[in-house]
């Protein structure tokens, strides 16, 4: 972050100092003159008949940083922008809705896409040119920036009726994508089979993951693997998920010392990732690696979930409960520097002997495996290692630990990579579903209070007059929410709920939920838009289908609304649901890759959903025992509610609780299913038999 001290040293500053975006400010002194997306850069293109200049990126971006450096603090090449354009400046985390719109462009007329991101644009806002990184000069096959910026400054001013022409082609593509088949059937057993089918014709069965390089973890889709063996006890859905999240737990892509995953990796087998850190990335893959323990009990998926919500209370947490966006690849101006290793590095913190056999178990070597040194990684399981070496497991276990507190500790003292402080709703939302699950199957009271220090934080600091807004930094809160801060967050306040059992979290889930019907709600087309109805007006009201790096808005709001109806007996909640699962069912069938969420979510929509009351106060230790009970078993499609017998505001509020409490005396336990309640329960174990079986 730029500090007043370095703004007046600085040889350039510009507009860009004012903004609360880490990203934004990483450009406040570029010699290009940066507008941020704005009533006033609009109007001065317009005014001056200029086209925009639009790059669109995000902090924790390498190829980002590597054109700023190239292009955007190159002087010759920023006198050819101001001369040329309006320049605008956008956090993509922020704004996705220029994303979407001019990301749909850039794929539509290059085939690909990516970040950094860079649209030519008319006063008008509609895009004629488009791309993603360019360099400097001619390389890498691809134009150079300067040459780009002024060809397509001439083709503004000498080909301005074809611009405008295909301008109105553009627009109508771009609200095209909008469109819906008309469906009639909801998904079935049979779409989620389907579904699968097409799945697994891209799975790796030697690496584990999905395709090939670069290779990103997938975790909706994997976590649709568990539930798809599951619901059909197809065991290699379970084979290939275990396999996938072993490879990554062991490789490069996984922190091995601090904990966390890192956004991708550059190969097909897990070894040299991009080394950026993602909060949205840690909170969908503490989820899957958490429900893979509940599937199967292996430590090491409870372990490496543990890890994940350490390292994000540790380094991603506000003072004041709010989580922090990204981590960058970069510190001291290399990708990666503040994770590598050397053997000497080693060895002069374990000592000789430790380092030896730690450096082999985590493949260091003097000749390395990335750019002369070494990421950390485990090539053979740990009990093959222990065999190989002739020691015993527990001795092994020991002395690995031992190095790897001893070398994270020694890792503390380097410069870390930047950190974007900026905390946006939806990722929140996201991190928060993770800690209440979390506190709720490993019984972690420390991770509950993180959900409910978040939940507060988000409510306090980024509602205002009923509704959300995006993002938080330095203390200020601004831009309208988009349908995925409603939904993800109220996600999470629904997973508070079910954890702590107390009814502010699903009334303030209910109010935001009624918000977002009223402001994203399409009812022509049974979807929801990314944009609400008073958002600043752009050349296309987009939606939000598809679940890519992070899950649509939409298939989490489909979620809510299915979980709400359960909750509350509002059927309403359901015919929309419904509505929406009607129009995807073909898409879910045909393009599984890019719906794992909505996967999810239309698993649940089939059922059967396990209703689950659990009576009695959270102080006796009878209750305790049967929450461990529901918990400790993977069962993705459940509701649970907690309640103590006296609490009159929740069992009114809930028809699963009525005519519901203890029994003769005893905290119990109430399991419904298909308009069905089972014989309430007051022993774990009777209760443990009684989920266990099929419907």
């Amino acid at each position: 972050m730029t500090s007043p001290q370095d703004a007046t040293k600085a040889k350039f500053t510009n507009r860009l100092i004012h903004e609360t975006s880490p990203y934004l400010r990483q450009h406040a002194h570029n010699p290009v003159d940066w507008h941020a997306w704005d009533a006033a850069a609009l109007e001065q293109a317009r005014k001056e008949d200029k086209p925009i200049l639009l790059s669109i990126g995000y902090s924790a971006c390498h190829w980002c940083h590597v054109m700023e450096r190239e292009s955007f603090e190159n002087e010759d090449i920023a006198r050819i922008m101001n001369q040329c354009f309006v320049n605008v400046k956008v956090d993509r985390e922020e704004r996705p809705d220029l994303d979407s719109i001019y990301m749909s462009y850039v794929q539509m007329t290059t085939g690909s896409g990516g970040w950094p991101m860079t649209v030519f644009l008319t006063p008008d806002q509609v895009p004629f040119f488009g791309g993603t990184y360019f360099p400097p000069d001619d390389r890498y096959g691809r134009p150079g920036f300067p040459k780009i910026c002024l060809a397509v400054y001439d083709a503004y001013q000498k080909r301005r009726p074809e611009i405008e022409q295909s301008a109105v082609d553009i627009v109508k593509s771009l609200q095209g994508a909008n469109q819906l088949p008309e469906g009639e059937d909801l998904p079935d057993a049979e779409t989620l089979g389907l579904a699968f089918r097409n799945l697994a014709q891209r799975f790796d069965l030697t690496h584990g993951g999905f395709g090939g390089a670069p290779k990103f973890p997938g975790s909706m889709n994997l976590a649709f693997c568990l539930r798809h063996y599951h619901r059909t006890g197809f065991q290699p859905a379970l084979d290939f998920a275990e396999l996938s999240l072993e490879k990554m737990a062991l490789g490069g892509i996984y922190d091995q010392l601090g904990g966390g995953f890192h956004r991708y990796s550059v190969d097909d087998h897990w070894l040299v990732p991009h080394f950026e850190k993602m909060l949205y990335d840690n909170a969908l893959l503490s989820r899957v690696y958490l429900d893979a323990f509940q599937q199967t009990g292996n430590p090491l998926y409870r372990r490496v979930a543990e890890e994940i919500l350490d390292y994000v209370s540790r380094e991603m947490t506000n003072p004041d409960g709010g989580f922090y966006s990204t981590q960058d690849a970069d510190s001291e101006g290399e990708e990666g520097k503040f994770f590598v290793w050397t053997p000497d590095e080693i060895e002069t913190v374990l000592g000789k002997a430790d380092a030896e056999v730690f450096c082999r178990y985590f493949d260091v070597s003097r000749r390395g495996n990335f750019e002369g040194k070494n990421i950390l990684n485990v090539p053979v399981p740990v009990s093959e290692f222990a065999a190989k070496q002739g020691l015993p497991a527990e001795e092994l276990h020991t002395l690995l630990e031992r190095g790897r507190r001893q070398l994270f500790a020694e890792r503390e003292n380097r410069i870390k990579p930047h950190r974007d402080e900026k905390i946006l709703t939806s990722w929140n939302g996201l991190m928060l579903v993770s800690f209440a699950n979390a506190a709720a199957v490993l019984n972690r009271p420390d991770y509950l209070e993180r959900a409910l220090r978040n939940a507060e934080f988000v409510l306090r600091e980024l509602k205002r007059d009923g509704r959300l807004l995006r993002t938080f930094k330095d203390g200020q809160a601004k831009l309208n929410g988009y349908l995925e801060d409603y939904a993800c967050f109220v996600e999470g306040l629904l997973s508070l709920f079910e954890a702590s059992g107390q009814l502010r979290w699903l009334e303030a889930a209910m109010q935001l939920n009624e918000t977002m019907i009223d402001q994203f709600w399409d009812a022509q087309s049974a979807s929801f838009y990314l944009t609400g109805r008073d958002h600043e007006k752009l050349i296309a009201r987009v939606k939000d289908f598809y679940d890519n790096a992070t899950p649509a808005g939409s298939s989490v709001a489909i979620f809510n609304l299915l979980k709400l109806a359960i909750f509350t007996g509002d059927e309403e909640c359901r015919r929309k649901a419904e509505a929406n699962l009607r129009s995807m069912k073909t898409a879910l069938e045909r393009y599984p890759g890019s719906f794992g969420y909505l996967l999810e979510t239309a698993d649940f929509s089939i059922g059967p959903v396990r209703e689950i009351a659990v009576v009695g106060s959270r102080t006796e230790v009878a209750t305790a025992q049967l929450l461990e009970a529901v918990y400790r078993q993977y069962l993705p499609n459940k509701l649970v509610v907690v309640a103590a017998p006296d609490d009159a505001a929740l069992i009114a509020k809930l028809p699963l609780l009525h005519g519901k409490g203890l029994v003769a005396g005893r905290p119990a336990a109430y399991v419904c299913q298909d308009y069905t309640c089972k014989a309430p329960v007051t022993s774990s174990s009777n209760l443990e038999g009684l989920l266990a079986r099929k419907a």
